[in-house]
């Protein structure tokens, strides 16, 4: 992932390291993870990793904003890490940290198209109609 050399790294507000993570990530790793956990997570982990892949695949999305989505999604990839992720009732939780403050980082890339996606998304994996009911 490269760096956009135009911001300066000690103006982010995401640790750079989460940076670091993007080299994980793989679209095919993704859909697995999120296919392994997403009967031990609340649909807040899932959707919030769901807007970050739709938030750093739209062509307006800066190269500082997608690879500070792509380290949080690598992290969340990476079976061992911080805490690692078979430990139960916490394995998940530093994955869930970085997705969210990633997620704060890059907001305004979030808007309601890449919400209305990752909802469809969701509703998709869990049966629901589109309309939320």
């Amino acid at each position: 992932m490269s760096n956009d050399s135009s911001v300066s790294e000690t103006n982010l507000p995401v640790p750079v390291s989460v940076r670091h993570y993007a080299g994980h990530y793989s679209t095919r790793g993704l859909w697995r993870k999120l296919g392994r956990i997403a009967g031990r997570v609340g649909t807040e982990l899932l959707e919030k990793a769901l807007q970050l892949y739709y938030a750093a695949n739209k062509p307006e999305t800066p190269p500082w904003a997608r690879a500070t989505a792509y380290g949080a999604l690598g992290y969340l990839i990476l079976p061992m890490d911080t805490v690692p992720d078979w430990l139960a009732g916490v394995g998940l939780t530093d994955d869930f940290g970085a997705i969210t403050l990633a997620v704060m980082t890059i907001a305004h890339y979030i808007d309601a198209d890449v919400r209305r996606q990752a909802a469809a998304k969701m509703d998709q994996w869990l049966g629901r109609s589109s309309n939320g009911h």
